[in-house]
């Protein structure tokens, strides 16, 4: 997905760019919406330990649960499943001269971040997500 129009026909959730800059702050909309990453050990939720739910900041969709959460030594939430499959969806990214697998919102088309293989058990996977791409709600 390199542009918007293509989020309004893949997504169920869609919003022209001035209505998502309307209901985000600077730093979520560029990160969600213009696929921006935040600084390592900078956002809110890198750290954090209670037990709950991250949703999607621009839709509200559940997308990870703190029972898959766990410290990779990044600087950034990491989760090695998601809460639901459906929850997220792939794409490759070719950005800054690499290959990596972006994960977005199924919902909205938010960018999160991005998947690695090199999660711990029982997945080998870790998504590494931008705080300012969830809200938390804790259990």
């Amino acid at each position: 997905m390199s542009d918007s129009s293509s989020a309004t026909t893949r997504f169920p959730v869609s919003k022209t760019d001035e209505e998502w800059a309307q209901l985000l702050s600077s730093t979520q909309f560029q990160i969600t919406r213009r696929k921006g990453t935040e600084r390592a050990f900078t956002g809110a939720y890198w750290n954090t330990k209670t037990p709950g739910t991250y949703l999607c900041v621009c839709c509200g969709q559940p997308l990870f649960s703190s029972d898959h959460k766990f410290d990779s030594g990044t600087g950034w939430p990491s989760f090695f499943q998601a809460i639901d499959p459906a929850a997220v969806v792939t794409e490759e990214d070719r950005s800054y001269f690499m290959v990596r697998t972006e994960i977005l919102c199924s919902n909205c088309g938010s960018h999160l971040g991005h998947v690695f293989e090199d999660g711990p058990p029982p997945t080998g996977l870790r998504y590494c997500v931008n705080s300012a791409s969830l809200n938390f709600q804790p259990r």
